[in-house]
């Protein structure tokens, strides 16, 4: 770790580069969900300077918009209006305050008893799968059942900013390797361009200098009991991205200043900028890359890049311009998003040495994939979960409640299982017969 005090100007530059990381992801979130950009911009500054003066400026972090809240959002705009959803995302924190009081009361390690990997993995497949359609929706140029773009060009704009995505994360080298999805809209922006499908009206009449549009949120008790569960899945993300920020900078942020006080940050961050209108906001895995390239690991430079996302919201006609880019562009990375949210889930389940053969994992896996994906709801009165939510609750409260049974039946084939409580009979080719 550097000693030697930088110059400002140069900690500046590099806040600005971090903030080049983190834009693309930051601003993708509130143009697929409908929530305002600059809102998203502005919320990223603010939530990261929470989380600093939560953490006495310790860790080195930048809090951008969550993936894990677009397929939720959707779905509750639909259901239940911008306003009211706006109140839900910012009442999620309360997931938040809860596990930073549990890690204060009783560890790390309860968080990780209460959320192990058989719950998680199959949530966060969810969170990617469960709005698929939307995906190709847009990237076929639809919006409801309207053709707002034709059909072959919208998917051929679609493919243009996919491929242009893929290749980018597979290939490049350095910091443009941390920046696909910026790459992706760039390059699906000009096909846009050049095929006439991009109206510069908005641009041309906002002004320079504008204070964004702020939300005003509504608490819908349906709304809020739908999103809060939702929170499962960015604070396991949030644990995982401390730990690894933490092993690049060679201190341990879960001991000093404290997993519970950066939790802690992190909610009152969701908290404020839901208040406002922005999106949710969570630690971000390009930036702990691009700490880790750069070896810059002073946490003001986190403060600079607050303090550029902050004056870029202000910007009337950045703004205007990130709202003229094409659906299909938007469609396009959307494929490759919600299927590499849904590879994460997979990724925790490998990791985490899930065993499939044993008849609870499949079961708790099974039941968790099928409620959400398929949108089931319970409704009891005025409450109600529904798809995510429901399939958020289900999993945590099928693992605390489900029997591990004995040794011999937690080792049992899973297609054993099949066979004897559900009807279904498999047949295993001898060479599998032999590795069982």
């Amino acid at each position: 770790m550097s000693t030697s005090p930088e110059p400002v100007w140069r900690t500046a530059l590099s806040g600005a580069q971090i903030l080049f990381v983190a834009f693309g992801a930051t601003v993708l979130v509130p143009l697929l969900t409908g929530l305002n950009p600059s809102l998203a911009l502005l919320g990223a500054g603010i939530g990261t300077l929470i989380f600093q003066i939560c953490t006495r400026r310790q860790v080195p972090i930048y809090l951008g918009s969550s993936f894990a809240f677009i397929a939720p959002v959707i779905y509750s705009v639909k259901t239940w209006g911008m306003p009211a959803t706006l109140g839900a995302l910012a009442a999620a924190s309360f997931f938040y305050y809860l596990a930073a009081a549990l890690v204060k009361w009783r560890g790390v390690g309860f968080i990780h008893h209460l959320l192990p990997p058989v719950v998680i993995g199959p949530v966060v497949m969810v969170i990617g799968l469960g709005l698929a359609q939307v995906a190709i929706s847009m990237a076929t140029g639809k919006a409801g059942n309207t053709q707002v773009v034709p059909y072959g060009t919208a998917l051929g704009v679609a493919a243009i900013s996919l491929t242009a995505t893929m290749l980018t994360a597979i290939h490049a080298r350095g910091l443009l390797k941390l920046v696909p999805i910026l790459v992706g809209v760039a390059v699906g922006y000009a096909a846009s361009l050049f095929l006439g499908l991009v109206d510069f009206s908005k641009v041309i009449n906002a002004p320079w200098l504008a204070v964004p549009e702020f939300g005003h949120p509504q608490f819908n008790l349906a709304a809020i009991l739908f999103m809060i569960p939702v929170a499962i899945a960015p604070i396991v993300e949030h644990v995982g991205g401390i730990l690894a920020i933490g092993s690049v900078v060679g201190r341990d942020y879960t001991e000093q200043p404290g997993l519970h006080r950066t939790l802690l940050g992190d909610g009152l961050a969701v908290n404020i900028v839901g208040l406002f209108g922005g999106p949710p906001v969570t630690t971000y895995g390009e930036v702990t890359g691009a700490v880790m390239l750069t070896r810059n690991y002073n946490p003001v430079v986190m403060t600079w890049a607050a303090c550029f996302a902050m004056l870029m919201a202000f910007v009337g006609k950045f703004g205007a311009l990130l709202q003229t880019i094409p659906m299909p562009v938007m469609g396009g990375i959307m494929i490759l998003l919600f299927g590499s949210i849904a590879g994460i889930g997979l990724k925790t389940i490998v990791d985490g040495k899930v065993d499939l053969m044993k008849p609870r994992n499949l079961c708790l896996v099974s039941v968790t994939l099928v409620t959400g994906i398929g949108g089931l709801g319970v409704t009891i009165g005025s409450f109600s979960l529904q798809g995510i939510s429901l399939c958020g609750v289900l999993a945590v409260l099928l693992n605390q409640i489900l029997p591990a049974g004995e040794q011999e039946e937690e080792n049992a084939p899973a297609t054993d299982f099949l066979e004897q409580n559900c009807g279904i009979e498999t047949q295993l080719t001898q060479t599998e017969e032999d590795m069982i």
